[in-house]
């Protein structure tokens, strides 16, 4: 990305367009298109998918002599077809002669400027803009200007919606039950818009679109209609050389808005008012602005447009048009349907960066999660066991989601998939709770929501864990870690492991927080959460000695991953990354080979490690001797280096997770693991899987290096502690934050300084910490530390 605020592609390659559609998209939090051509179809090159947040329908399907069943984030109707023909050629269908795409991530306006020459020679300039609007997110836009180069007389322009859509954008989920919508009307209202309607086969959810097509030059105007489609058909005189512009701006809503009626009325309403492409980009543009400004990252290195790219594509994700949506985060965005449009655990690595940007926006994620607590008390139910058990994957209302079956593409075959044992996403609910609390002081959140999930969250770590008498310690069994590709023992006949490390130790943290945040609430609210949860001395008494007492496994001076780790073979390293370039998907060449990942030291992401990702190393010291570990100083570096030589990085997050760990002992390899997760979708590194949704959790988790790692930044104790290690290639980075009601704190770190201010406002003064110095910083002063 030479220029920094652009991502630019030339010409047309097939073999990487879906990847294009994906890093082109363009969205608002309730919206998101991806950046298809407007004449393309689905055909196995394009995808033109439009994906709605929180749109979600449930499907079964026959696998393998199975009966399966998955909940998908539906492709909505297509908003985009629009193609043209001098009159009696062919309509263009694609691909142009020639081709530049421009994704301008200042104002989040997608233009695409072509050459098209039909089979009768006749050469048409072709420039076409497109927007899904940041200041009114129901609306979409699309601007075609054609320009005749060597032809004169009529041209048609044919504008339509398509509501003949399926979720068909991951080629091994093809086999699965694929169509969410059936059409439920379509046609042409007395005002000349375009209308269609669809609804969901298996839910309540009801969408629709209306559709205004104009033209800057005298025209006549015919519809076109069958199930499911409905068409403007343009006739315009086009002079070569004199530009004409035709305009297509579409209104959606659905079932599931708040104060629209009905999703047609809304929708066709906003459709006739609405104002001429110039004025809705203005006005687009401005949120932008202001977007950006709130994001201010000033670093002094060359990546600052793959950084600008990361942000663009989560303020599309998540934004403030999603607050009243009620919905988490996917974490693949709303670019693809890879993960069925799940939410996973990756808003850990999302929150982290909002806290201090976005509150608002990270308050409304844990709002969603409270809704589902029901749904996870259930769950813990089913189990026979207590509290609240957050699903691996989620999707509308809070059941678990995950994948029964899985297909492996290198062998065929499709095996058991026990990645819901993953209970450790309850642990990320909680830590993301009270990051949350201690980045805003939000005691209004604690009190009437985020202490009740800590709570019970905590009541389920007591309720799972089982005394192991021999050892004299709790241990929690059956469960994965975040590593995932060690799911069972090599010589057990059950899923499942004993005592990640990881997951016991972030159980014993929940544990003590749940305490803590107690402490935290007013007497009244305290005493009325312990009688709603029936939670009494006794109990807390346990859930002290259970979270002192977990078992955590070591082997050979290093943390385990999980108990009895050691036992496992060590794999023919050298041999593999002889005959497989990429080992990435490790876990499919050992099956694929009749073998399984099972039976060696080898990691997708080393788990254990994720521990000095969440906490610092003084944190995660004591936390070891909470538990009865005396743990010195190099206990991170052998760790690192033990799982480091026994890691492929098979997720994004690894790079992420690596990164941060190496801060403190190798600044360069941080470096290029930070270089890695920053470009993992600009360069899909996974090898076509951006294609099906960009990997959230590693765009912004990249960022958050920038922004806590590497200036050392924590926010616990009422305090923002700081600690810089800038590494060789960055010499100074400049934050612009948000903290506990502070619109406008700024961190400046160098080489040899760190300057903090603080605008002038109302608010209470902030206490800085910084390497054993404290400071009391009031509003409209700057303090300079020397390092």
């Amino acid at each position: 990305m030479p220029d920094p605020w652009t991502l630019r592609y030339q010409g047309f390659d097939p073999a990487e367009e879906g990847l294009r559609e994906a890093l082109c998209a363009v969205g608002n939090g309730y919206v998101v298109s991806r950046g298809a051509a407007p004449e393309a179809v689905a055909d196995g090159v394009h995808y033109p998918g439009t994906y709605l947040a929180g749109c979600y329908d449930r499907a079964e399907s026959a696998v393998a002599g199975r009966v399966v069943t998955n909940e998908d984030l539906v492709n909505c109707p297509n908003w985009l077809p629009l193609t043209f023909r001098p009159a009696g050629g062919a309509w263009f269908t694609g691909p142009p002669t020639e081709q530049t795409l421009e994704l301008d991530l200042r104002r989040g306006l997608l233009t695409r400027t072509a050459l098209v020459v039909d089979g009768q020679g006749r050469r048409t300039r072709l420039v076409q803009r497109r927007l899904a609007s940041q200041a009114r997110p129901h609306l979409l836009a699309l601007e075609s200007t054609f320009t005749p180069e060597n032809w004169s007389g009529l041209l048609e322009v044919r504008s339509g919606l398509d509501g003949d859509v399926a979720n068909t954008g991951v080629a091994r989920y093809r086999g699965l039950a694929g169509r969410h919508l059936v059409p439920a009307g379509q046609g042409v209202d007395g005002t000349g818009l375009l209308r269609l309607e669809a609804e969901a086969l298996h839910s309540p959810l009801r969408i629709a679109l209306c559709a205004r097509t104009s033209a800057d030059r005298a025209h006549t105007v015919t519809t076109e209609q069958r199930e499911g489609w409905t068409a403007h058909l343009l006739a315009l005189e086009a002079t070569a050389g004199r530009p004409v512009t035709v305009t297509k701006t579409v209104a959606v809503h659905t079932s599931r808005d708040r104060a629209t009626g009905t999703p047609l009325r809304a929708s066709r309403l906003l459709a006739a008012e609405a104002a001429d492409f110039g004025q809705l980009l203005a006005e687009h543009a401005l949120r932008w602005a202001e977007l950006w400004r709130r994001c201010g990252i000033e670093a002094d290195f060359d990546g600052a447009g793959p950084l600008h790219l990361d942000l663009f594509h989560l303020l599309q994700t998540y934004s403030e048009h999603s607050v009243d949506l009620d919905v988490g985060i996917p974490a693949r965005g709303l670019h693809g349907e890879a993960y069925r449009g799940h939410v996973f655990w990756d808003e850990l690595f999302v929150l982290q960066l909002l806290d201090l940007r976005f509150p608002e926006l990270a308050r409304a994620v844990l709002r969603h999660r409270h809704r589902r607590l029901e749904a996870a008390r259930r769950q813990a139910r089913a189990l026979g066991l207590r509290g609240a058990v957050y699903p691996w994957q989620s999707a509308g209302d809070g059941r678990e989601e995950s994948q029964q079956l899985h297909l492996n593409p290198l062998s065929g075959r499709w095996l058991p998939d026990h990645s819901h044992l993953q209970r450790h996403v309850g642990s990320a609910v909680a830590y993301n709770v009270w990051q949350y609390y201690q980045a805003t002081g939000d005691r209004d959140f604690l009190a009437s929501a985020g202490a009740e999930m800590l709570l019970e969250i905590a009541r389920y770590w007591s309720s799972a864990a089982d005394y192991d008498r021999a050892r004299e310690r709790w241990s929690i069994r059956g469960v994965l870690g975040p590593d995932e590709y060690h799911d069972a023992y090599p010589w057990a006949d059950r899923p499942g492991l004993d005592d990640n490390a990881y997951t016991n130790m972030l159980a014993s943290w929940v544990l003590a927080r749940a305490r803590d945040a107690l402490d935290a609430l007013p007497g009244y609210r305290r005493d009325e959460l312990r009688e709603r949860l029936a939670l009494d001395t006794a109990e807390l008494e346990r859930w002290q000695d259970v979270g002192r007492h977990l078992h955590v496994p070591f082997h050979d001076g290093v943390l385990s991953q999980f108990d009895g780790y050691e036992r496992l073979a060590e794999l023919d390293w050298a041999g593999y990354r002889r005959r497989y370039p990429d080992l990435r998907r490790l876990d499919r060449i050992l099956e694929a080979e009749g073998d399984s990942v099972n039976r060696y030291k080898a990691s997708k992401q080393a788990d254990a490690l994720m521990l000095w990702y969440l906490f610092s190393a003084r944190e995660v010291r004591d936390l070891l001797r909470r538990l009865g570990h005396p743990a010195g100083h190099e206990l991170l570096r052998r760790t690192t280096d033990y799982y480091l030589r026994r890691t492929v990085h098979g997720s994004t997050l690894s790079s992420v997770v690596h990164a941060w760990v190496l801060t403190r002992s190798d600044r360069r390899a941080s470096w290029r693991y930070f270089r890695d997760a920053l470009v993992a979708d600009l360069r899909d590194s996974q090898h076509g899987t951006t294609a099906e949704g960009v990997h959230l959790g590693a765009m912004a988790g990249a960022v958050d290096l920038l922004q806590r790692c590497y200036t050392g930044l924590e926010v616990r104790e009422d305090a923002l502690w700081l600690d810089p290690h800038l590494p060789s290639a960055l010499g100074r980075l400049e934050l612009d934050l948000r903290y506990r009601g502070h619109w406008g704190l700024g961190i400046a770190v160098d080489r040899r300084t760190v300057t903090v201010r603080l605008r002038a406002d109302r608010q209470e003064p902030v206490r800085v910490r910084l390497r054993g110095t404290e400071a009391t910083i009031r509003p409209g002063e700057t303090r300079r530390f020397h390092l």
